[in-house]
């Protein structure tokens, strides 16, 4: 097994450059200005989303949940495959629960998951952006 290096606090304050100076911080008597420094890096970059990243994730999920339901029915079989499933087609224009159709679903999954996903984390952003101007 290999060591896991942590860095501790001084090589965190190190790498992180905030766009503040630590004068320009309100902080109680108790606090050490470079805990109130890290304190407002880590509230201001880490509480905000990657909008495409969390699009991306979200798209892959719904996508992927899409197209392993859709083959989970077609390999499954019986006499009417995945009546409920193929109601997507009413979405989806090419859908249809079949092998075929079950990429059809995973690029509209992934499509519709993307701008769901992306739109979440922009207006969680935009939220936090006007919280924090108040």
């Amino acid at each position: 097994m290999g060591s896991t290096v942590r860095p501790n606090r001084s090589t965190i304050q190190r790498t992180i450059q905030p766009s503040v100076t630590p004068s320009s911080l309100s902080h109680t008597a108790g606090d050490a200005a470079p805990d109130a420094v890290l304190r407002h890096v880590i509230m201001t970059r880490v509480t905000q989303l990657d909008a495409t990243v969390h699009g991306l994730v979200t798209g892959i999920v719904l996508g992927l949940s899409i197209f392993i339901a859709t083959n989970w029915l077609v390999v499954k079989g019986g006499e009417v495959v995945g009546p409920h499933l193929s109601l997507l087609g009413q979405f989806f224009f090419g859908y249809s629960a079949t092998f075929v159709g079950s990429f059809v679903g995973l690029g509209y999954g992934f499509i519709t998951g993307f701008a769901l996903g992306w739109f979440v984390a922009a207006l969680y952003n935009w939220l936090l952006r006007f919280r924090k101007e108040r």
